[in-house]
């Protein structure tokens, strides 16, 4: 894929999709419960201890790639919703099997079909595997299927979104240039915003201590 999301963003996503066929009376999305649901112990696969300061960066990302918006629902607390749906023009079962692999990782046709329950019923194997067709035969593919793992019988299959996943057993690799790069951009801006706020800080105790000696004279 052109556009390769990092785990924070993956995690993010995968939450926004989840919960909007798992919960949908809960969603979209304010950013505590986003937050708590991306540090879920339960269906996460890694479990991740996220700060809401790592979820606004994720979101911001993911706004500006086109994933997610905010809702015009949030009118006493901004919320967040996903735009998978309309950017890839996807089904509710194409949906409910991205999200398990971005909030799971890799999984065999049988685990994608138990662990979707939850969001998307599916009638037998032959339902999951139709849609994890569906979805790697796509012009731009968004899921790809794993080559088999020693002493398993089943392949897994995995998401595109992160880019091409890492062959089972190799060392960790650095990320790509793109996303080294996207990285370094986003914690540039983050220390830029950073210092602003300092910078607005010292003005304001400065403009506290100048009313003060001000006030001081008439007193």
């Amino acid at each position: 894929m052109e556009t390769v999301l990092n785990s924070c963003e993956i995690r993010v996503l995968g939450c926004l999709v989840e919960k909007e066929l798992a919960t949908p009376e809960y969603y979209p999305l304010t950013l505590n419960a986003l937050t708590a649901a991306c540090n879920q112990k339960s269906n996460r696969d890694p479990v991740m201890a996220l700060e809401d300061a790592d979820v606004v960066r994720a979101l911001d990302s993911l706004r500006m790639k086109g994933f997610a918006r905010q809702s015009a629902e949030g009118v006493r607390a901004m919320k967040y919703c996903h735009c998978l749906a309309e950017k890839f023009l996807l089904e509710p079962p194409d949906l409910a099997v991205l999200a398990e692999l971005l909030v799971r990782g890799p999984q065999t046709v049988g685990e994608l079909r138990t662990r979707a329950e939850r969001m998307r019923p599916f009638a037998d194997l032959a339902a999951v595997e139709e849609v994890l067709r569906m979805l790697m035969e796509r012009e731009e593919p968004l899921v790809t299927r794993l080559p088999r793992q020693p002493g398993r019988k089943e392949q897994r299959y995995a998401h595109l979104l992160a880019g091409a996943p890492e062959a089972e057993g190799e060392e960790s690799m650095a990320p790509p240039e793109g996303a080294r790069l996207q990285v370094r951009a986003e914690n540039e801006r983050v220390a830029r915003l950073e210092e602003e706020v300092t910078a607005l800080r010292a003005e304001v105790a400065e403009l506290r201590r100048m009313m003060e000696e001000f006030r001081s004279q008439f007193e």
